[in-house]
């Protein structure tokens, strides 16, 4: 079997196409990425001789089909995307652009080049958020509530994936994940910031909604999960990708600190981005009893883990520490300009 990963140099996706050439080696994996702020072809470095790279925008329609058509691609995962709220806020635009148009254009590539299987990657933020005090958690049937310009772009990429599984019969597939963390996150995103941070004794800047809680998959257990549909999934169905473990950001924090030694004095409060989540927690009851997945990774022993290899990794994050788009808080100076790259 050939794959297709888009957004293949980014942090879940070279984790997966790292993943699926080491328990898959006799298939082919083209890489296909534009290598934007976040986008890292050294990321791949390790397995470089063992896949095909090809740098491309999933917005380009010509680049899209031509990709699927030369390397004869039996399968698209789509993890492309942008997904930084905060920048989300400074930039909606380029949201739309990206998740939305770009998720359609792929979409339309392998219908033309008639590519058997698409798999798309989403995210539970599509659903909204959840109150802090109750134990409810989104279900597959629970009602799309975006309340961010990254949580809608997404909505409107999954209602993409569902139009073309019911006008065109396109043999596609959806999961929603909670918060992924593991290597090569890039160092916008917290788990990675606050670790960086506090490697060079610098403040941890956690929103003034200390108590906000996410639910927390390590990036392996999501490349099995997508193993697992890709292998064993019905075809037009969507399957939640969650570890059922929650932690506020003040808990990332602390754990964070208390894995590197540093002190609590670093944690500073900066005020809350717009339209700030509660909480976010997914019902993974379908997709462990139909495919018989559950993640193996417990949270404390994989952020240890994941804390430990950013540490080891300086030659890795140091460079792209100043690639990020976006200072938080920026937005409190007023709306940017936004259009399409």
């Amino acid at each position: 079997m050939n794959l297709l990963v888009t957004g293949g140099a980014g942090f879940i996706g070279s984790n997966f196409v790292r993943y699926w050439v080491e328990h898959h080696p006799d298939d082919g994996v083209v890489a296909y990425d534009v290598l934007t702020y976040a986008g890292n072809e050294a990321n791949l470095d390790d397995v470089a001789d063992r896949i095909t790279f090809v740098r491309g925008d999933i917005c380009d329609p010509v680049a899209a089909l031509a990709a699927c058509r030369d390397h004869r691609i039996d399968c698209v995962v789509h993890f492309a995307a942008e997904s930084h709220n905060s920048l989300a806020i400074l930039d909606p635009a380029s949201f739309f652009r990206t998740n939305v148009l770009g998720t359609q254009t792929m979409l339309e590539a392998a219908r033309q080049a008639e590519v058997p299987r698409f798999h798309h990657i989403s995210t539970c933020e599509v659903y909204g958020d959840l109150p802090l005090d109750t134990d409810e958690a989104f279900t597959e049937d629970h009602p799309y509530r975006p309340r961010t310009p990254y949580n809608a772009s997404k909505a409107g990429a999954d209602h993409a994936v569902r139009a073309y599984i019911e006008t065109f019969g396109t043999a596609a597939t959806i999961t929603n994940c909670s918060n992924n963390y593991g290597p090569y996150q890039f160092p916008e995103k917290v788990i990675p910031l606050f670790t960086a941070n506090a490697l060079d004794d610098r403040p941890l800047p956690l929103y003034a909604s200390t108590q906000n809680r996410r639910e927390w998959l390590h990036v392996t257990d999501h490349c099995r999960a997508i193993e697992a549909v890709l292998e064993r999934g019905r075809i037009g169905e969507t399957y939640h990708v969650g570890s059922g473990i929650e932690a506020s950001i003040e808990e990332i924090a602390d754990a964070v600190l208390e894995t590197l030694g540093k002190p609590s004095s670093l944690k500073t409060i900066v005020p809350d981005r717009p339209g700030h989540d509660r909480r976010y927690l997914l019902d993974c009851t379908k997709i462990h009893t139909e495919l018989g997945w559950k993640p193996t990774i417990g949270f404390d022993d994989g952020l240890a883990e994941t804390v430990r290899w950013y540490a080891d990794n300086r030659a890795w994050w140091e460079p792209l520490r100043d690639r990020a788009p976006v200072v938080e808080t920026a937005w409190t100076d007023g709306p940017r300009s936004s259009s399409p790259a």
